[in-house]
């Protein structure tokens, strides 16, 4: 007995970890290249950096996630903790982002390459860049992969790769997170990078996927910790906002199911997604079900 209740105690203690109060994605601010095309013909992308819009969009953006963190934690004491895709536009966001927050804030900055932006190839031709853009339109954004680079199924495969890593950071603490702070991870990446890293931890499909619209630069996606333990961005997000960048009516009414769920339901709460696959319903195993004719079964065998 007292052998069984050590191990309860010590599996209890070992499945418990401090989680993020919040995971935050922003995409980088105004770039070079969004602003005029023309620049990936004679810069890397990633070399290509931020307009002066750019840097300020990125200086309010961070202004406005401290605002967002200090007024709406359950304590004053918090603390955050950023990665940062490599390229040179979203490490000055973060560098223009930093300003709002003090060093005693921040726990830590980590760089990561697997949150960069989507490999689109050869840039060096505009206008077969332009060709090609408008061929994925027609094919699909998910699976259509660019001559010498990636599809967005390839930047979902290594943004997956960096989700197992964080939660193996999350579970072992190397994060460091203090239970008794509200602890908020930001990930500052780049447009599709954010869309497709939303697709992996919420488990949309790839149609779900083509609905969404790309994030505007230095727009933000704040996913929150529910009551049960489960993430949702209808905590911090409206209803017209989730409609705005393409959720579906189905997809917004998961997101509200998040926030009092139980992580433990999560299976059951998946078969709405049935109907996508099946058009059918059975109440049991038996109805509906024909007896199979064993004689005519041996006798298909035969004939094979």
């Amino acid at each position: 007995m007292q052998e069984n209740n050590h191990n309860r105690n010590h599996h209890q203690h070992h499945s418990w970890k401090p989680l993020p109060k919040r995971i935050i994605l922003v995409r980088h601010g105004e770039s070079e290249g969004n602003l005029d095309t023309s620049a990936y013909s004679t810069i890397p992308d990633h070399q290509i950096s931020l307009t002066e819009l750019g840097h300020a969009q990125a200086r309010l953006a961070g202004s406005h996630l401290r605002d967002l963190i200090s007024c709406h934690g359950s304590s004053s004491d918090w603390r955050v903790y950023f990665y940062v895709s490599p390229y040179e536009r979203t490490r000055s966001t973060l560098r223009e982002i930093g300003k709002s927050f003090s060093k005693k804030r921040v726990i830590g900055v980590r760089e990561e390459c697997r949150i960069r932006e989507q490999d689109f190839g050869n840039f060096q031709v505009e206008e077969r860049m332009r060709v090609i853009k408008e061929t994925r339109e027609k094919f699909g954004r998910f699976f259509y992969r660019f001559p010498e680079g990636e599809s967005a199924a390839d930047v979902f495969d290594r943004v997956s790769s960096f989700l197992e890593s964080l939660w193996r950071d999350i579970d072992l603490n190397r994060l460091h997170i203090d239970p008794t702070q509200d602890f908020n991870l930001i990930i500052i990446s780049h447009g599709l990078a954010c869309r497709v890293f939303l697709m992996k931890w919420f488990k949309w499909t790839v149609e779900q996927f083509e609905l969404l619209n790309n994030l505007g630069n230095c727009e933000i996606r704040v996913m929150e910790l529910g009551h049960s333990g489960e993430y949702s961005l209808a905590i911090h997000h409206t209803d017209e906002e989730l409609l705005e960048w393409g959720l579906s009516a189905e997809m917004i009414e998961d997101q509200k199911w998040r926030i009092n769920a139980n992580r433990a339901d999560s299976n059951d709460h998946s078969s709405c997604y049935l109907n996508s696959f099946f058009n059918h319903q059975l109440d049991s195993d038996d109805e509906d079900v024909k007896e199979v004719d064993i004689d005519s079964y041996d006798d298909t065998k035969k004939m094979v």
